[in-house]
């Protein structure tokens, strides 16, 4: 991997790296042009091929994505959120069998609370510059019953489209319990797909039917809340599969968050997960009992300097937009 070049003001670890390499604090908001393309469609043949693919072997060797290294020197902080009102979508996922209840907060361990969030939230394997790589993800509400929500760069990186891109929910050591569901079409917010700006780090996918049956009537989704506000007590999930993680189970931390006072307009939560991790959903309003909430960022990346410490983007306006854009393919 290319090493990045480093600010001596601040650097950030991508989660979903591979190594720890630091990049740096913050990439420029360059407004959209006309040529940036914000999704991507697949044909029906390369859906197939993706299943077919994504081989348990496989998903068992694929490596956590490298992180982020497009970013402009002596960028300044991201710009502020646009405020809106608050809006929620309520959860569909069936709420299954509880299990213990895990202590609060928790910087990271297995998930052995049971309930929705073991069926919605999965990973998410893809090829990206020749090699198999992954991510996480989560099934949320919609109204094509087909939507997948990840970080940006689990979906587009350094200017191109990841390819061969799947989603498995409830993923366990190379088992896909509930199917290997194969995007039709990435998406990336506005900002991402543009100039790869970390404040707006999120990505979608719109799966393609399997076996006659939509995603959202196989593991139902999750509820989403956007323009929510700072400083709230979450719960974060992802498949961590870089040391001391393996990729094989559902990892989650808890905690109050607070707003990154650094570079980004990010949530900030006391976490350890690592690589293969991003793109894994952040829950305010989480039932233990239930295992369901409403979907309010996704783990993008950590801070070298600062280890134990995950953000997530704010889901204010732009990723709201993402979110309609996706739900409505």
């Amino acid at each position: 991997m290319r090493r990045p070049h480093h600010l001596g003001a601040g650097i950030l670890l991508a989660v979903g790296a591979l190594l720890t390499t630091g990049t740096q604090a913050a990439t420029a908001e360059a407004p959209n042009t006309p040529t940036t393309v914000h999704t991507l469609a697949a044909t029906a043949t390369a859906q197939q091929h993706a299943r077919d693919f994504w081989t348990p072997d496989r998903m068992r060797a694929a490596t956590p994505l490298a992180p982020p290294d497009r970013l402009s020197p002596g960028a300044a902080p991201g710009v502020p959120q646009r405020a809106g009102k608050t809006s929620t979508v309520a959860p569909t996922a069936p709420a299954g069998r509880s299990g213990a209840v895990s202590a609060f907060p928790q910087s990271g361990g297995p998930w052995s609370g049971g309930g929705a969030v073991l069926v919605t939230s999965g990973r998410v394997f893809f090829t990206h510059q020749g090699r198999t790589a992954s991510c996480s993800g989560n099934a949320v509400t919609s109204h094509n019953a087909s939507t997948v929500l990840t970080a940006g760069h689990c979906v587009r990186l350094k200017g191109s489209w990841h390819t061969n891109w799947v989603f498995v929910p409830g993923y366990h050591d190379g088992q896909t319990p509930h199917g290997t569901w194969a995007a039709a079409k990435t998406l990336a917010t506005d900002l991402w797909a543009a100039s790869e700006s970390i404040n707006y780090d999120v990505g979608a996918a719109v799966v393609a039917p399997l076996n006659g049956k939509k995603l959202g009537e196989v593991v139902g989704g999750q509820g989403l809340k956007f323009n929510g506000g700072y400083n709230r007590p979450m719960y974060t999930f992802g498949f961590p599969a870089a040391a001391p993680y393996d990729g094989k189970q559902l990892i989650h931390c808890s905690g109050n968050t607070a707003k990154d006072f650094l570079f980004t307009t990010d949530h900030a939560m006391s976490c350890d997960m690592t690589g293969g991790s991003s793109g894994g959903p952040w829950f305010d309003s989480f039932s233990e009992s239930t295992g369901s909430g409403l979907q309010a960022s996704v783990n993008s990346f950590g801070y070298t300097f600062l280890p134990g410490r995950m953000y997530g983007p704010y889901f204010g306006d732009e990723v709201k937009s993402l979110y309609e854009k996706a739900q409505t393919a």
